[in-house]
């Protein structure tokens, strides 16, 4: 070991050898005290002042002294060195290509940086004061000893090896392509090399950061730009030969082995720009054919490829709009072929169109489509909205409806009906409950809403008045699905219903008790008193008699109500009413289950045999019409016998399998006349709603022009029903001329509220 003041030809002799077996015979070992002797060596060395008679210059301008000299002397000799090591380094590499260039280079990288690491401890003396004091002086080509052994690697050995013809990012690249080929590399020497370029890379400005320049230009811009030329080639090849079906799952491989290929040996900030650059060349460069085979496989029902094709689509701007748009052209064709096909099956089409079968039709339509899009699309919100605008669009109009928008809420309205009702097979809790989540699916894309609730509110009444729910539970249940659906003011009148039904139960139960001591109540009777407003019920237009056999109990509870309810008006809905008869004339004895209407008819029959269809109408006051209805019902189940023109004879020999016999069937004319009853309301209605809705907006505005004002009512209403601009102008003019608006001076098309 030189002594401390040693020179520097002495100084560096002796560390020079030690650097050399640290760099070249590492692998042979370092003993402690040489490591320290060379440590302290170069310690001595650097924190002498004495002057020495070298002034040999690389680094390091003017003329030095002392210490500062000292760090420039060893500084330059170890530039020496390294430069002279990479020189047989170079020599070795020329002859040598592709993989036995990057094991040797690879190879060499280890020993060098390793070395060069050790190195740098040695010289921590020097890195720490006359580097740093370089560096804080501005020399920016000074650098701690590890940085400068990788800079020297690069321009003397790095750049000449990529020099020939990019020889060692082209190796790489090579070996890519081959892995691209399915054959297998070695992955671990890639992954060494690629990172010897990035730590090549050198921010001038800050030496402790990391900086990816060299790894950007020499490597991750060749391989993005070989990439992007091989998957050209091969889609195109592909395509030609194969199906899209196919051509979906080998994009979808190769997208992943790209981003596996990151994570493998590339640098994690090629990520983005490869798979960018792949989703270019492998989706949106053959997005035209993927749309068009879209169709194809909806039609086919090819589940797995729909998923594919998605989450390709998905991956590029705007990929998914043009499946948004085919599909709800798909969904909208599936639904109309669907109620086409309902009607070529039934003969006598839409006027005698089955509910139950209308409303299964659509729904088999959602609830497959709905089920594409849980499944191939991922509930994505655009195939959502597709979805749901293609349903409002079928379910509003189809054949069924021709171009009237009221077919569909009236039948759902049935639907549900049915479904609600005593009889019905799915009144078992967990079907019924199910049937009618599956008719509110339904009811949302309904665009006149008020016209179900009209219909639908002519059912729940009928369905309270005879008696023949399903149960409580479910009428609820289902109110409150619509309340949900629609807010309190939509099913007001319908919970409404319900209450007057309890309290007429009360008002029969207190009326029996008051008659319980007079000896003629021996009629078994119950009353409902039903409030006008909410019932959509229509009273009788014809006269009617009441038979004297019922006269004292409608007398008594008449006078009963007034007493308790004075200045309430009663009006009796004969035409709803119904009865029960005990038959005395027939050697079996059966109880006829009849309306208000047949049961006067039969009770005439008490006094006489035969009656003339004059007499009948005389002493029962219903209109001829009516009341031929009603004997053609009673002929027909054979209770009078009807053989001479207008003559109506009891029938002595009736008989009948049931002793209870229902006698009681809907006449013709009525279910026909419910129809158009209830559009005639919706339609009066619809006139108060547009109305109220236009007053509402120009209290809040108080002055508006016409254009803006229609389309406040048109947002406003829509959710009940798709108000007529007509219709709103009608309603305009009325509200002018009750003086709730008044036009604005001077102009002809702004409106003022009236205070």
């Amino acid at each position: 070991m030189p002594p401390a003041t040693a020179d520097l030809a002495t100084t560096w002799a002796f560390l020079e050898e030690g650097v050399d077996h640290i760099m070249t015979k590492l692998q042979t070992g370092v003993s402690y005290s040489k490591y320290m002797s060379l440590y302290t060596v170069a310690y001595n060395y650097c924190t002498s002042s004495r002057m020495h008679n070298t002034t040999t210059d690389i680094v390091g301008q003017g003329s030095r002294t002392g210490a500062n000299l000292m760090g420039s002397d060893l500084y330059n000799n170890l530039i020496r060195y390294f430069i002279t090591h990479l020189k047989l380094l170079k020599d070795q590499s020329d002859s040598l290509q592709d993989e036995a260039l990057l094991r040797y280079y690879a190879g060499e990288w280890d020993r060098y940086t390793t070395g060069a690491n050790y190195i740098n401890r040695l010289f921590t003396y020097l890195n720490r004061h006359w580097v740093k004091r370089e560096r804080d002086e501005g020399r920016k080509g000074v650098y701690p000893v590890y940085t400068l052994a990788l800079v020297q690697w690069k321009s003397n050995f790095f750049l000449h090896v990529q020099s020939k013809h990019t020889k060692l990012a082209g190796a790489i690249l090579r070996l890519i392509e081959r892995q691209r080929n399915g054959e297998t590399i070695d992955q671990g020497l890639v992954k060494k090399v690629v990172d010897s370029f990035v730590s090549l890379g050198l921010d001038e400005s800050d030496i402790n950061k990391a900086s990816l320049d060299v790894y950007r230009e020499h490597l991750e811009t060749p391989f993005l730009d070989a990439t992007e030329k091989y998957y050209e080639q091969e889609s195109e090849a592909f395509l030609a030969e194969s199906s899209v079906s196919d051509y979906l799952k080998k994009a979808e491989e190769r997208l992943k082995e790209e981003e596996d290929r990151v994570d493998r040996y590339l640098n994690t900030d090629t990520r983005k720009q490869l798979v960018s650059k792949c989703e270019h060349v492998l989706i949106r460069q053959h997005s035209d054919l993927m749309w068009e085979s879209f169709q194809s496989l909806l039609d086919f029902d090819k589940d797995e490829d729909l998923q594919r094709m998605y989450a390709l689509l998905s991956r590029i701007p705007e990929g998914l709009e043009p499946l948004r748009k085919k599909f709800e052209e798909h969904v909208k064709k599936a639904g109309l072929a669907a109620v086409a096909k309902l009607l070529g099956e039934g003969s006598e089409g839409a006027d005698s169109l089955d509910p139950k079968a209308y409303v299964d039709a659509l729904l088999e339509v959602h609830r497959k489509n709905s089920e594409t899009v849980t499944r191939s699309f991922r509930g994505e919100a655009g195939f959502v909205a597709s979805l749901d605008k293609a349903c409002r669009e079928f379910v509003n109009r189809n054949a069924a409806t021709g171009s009237s928008t009221t077919k569909s809420p009236e039948l759902l309205a049935k639907h549900a009906d049915m479904l609600l009702r005593k009889n019905n097979k799915m009144a078992e809790e967990e079907d019924l409950e199910g049937a009618l989540n599956r008719v509110m699916v339904l009811f949302k894309y309904i665009e006149d809403k008020d016209v179900f609730q009209t219909f639908y509110a002519t059912k729940l009444s009928k369905r309270l008045i005879h008696g023949v729910s399903a149960s409580d539970e479910s009428e609820a249940s289902m109110i409150s699905k619509l309340k949900e659906a629609c807010g309190f003011e939509y099913t007001n009148k319908l919970q409404r219903m319900f209450t007057d039904m309890s309290l007429s139960k009360d008002l029969t139960d207190q009326f029996k008790e008051r008659m319980a001591n007079h000896d003629d109540m021996d009629i078994n009777f119950s009353i409902m008193v039903l409030g006008t407003n909410f019932w959509p019920l229509s009273a009788p237009n014809n006269d009617f008699i009441i038979p004297p056999e019922i006269l004292p109990t409608y007398d008594r509870f008449s006078k009963y109500y007034q007493t308790k309810h004075s200045g309430r008006k009663l009006t009796w809905l004969w035409n709803y009413s119904k009865n029960e008869l005990r038959t005395n004339y027939l050697n079996q004895k059966y109880i006829l289950m009849t309306s208000s209407y047949q049961m006067s008819v039969l009770l005439q029959y008490n006094k006489h045999d035969t009656l003339s269809l004059e007499e009948l109408i005389a002493a029962t006051a219903i209109s001829k019409d009516i009341l031929s209805q009603v004997l053609t019902l009673l002929v027909k189940a054979k209770v009078l016998i009807n053989e001479e023109t207008d003559q109506y004879d009891l029938n002595p020999n009736f008989k009948s399998k049931k002793i209870r016999v229902n006698l009681n069937q809907p006449i013709k004319a009525e279910v026909k006349a419910e129809s158009s009853e209830v559009l005639k309301t919706v339609d009066e209605d619809r006139k108060y709603v547009i109305q109220a809705t236009i007053v509402r907006i120009m209290k809040a505005r108080k002055t508006m022009k016409n254009q803006p004002l229609i389309q406040e009512v048109i947002s406003q209403i829509s959710q009940r029903f798709a108000p007529k601009i007509p219709d709103i102008k009608k309603a305009i003019d009325t509200l002018l001329e009750k003086e709730y608006i008044e036009r604005v001076d001077g102009t002809r098309d702004t409106f003022a509220y009236v205070a």
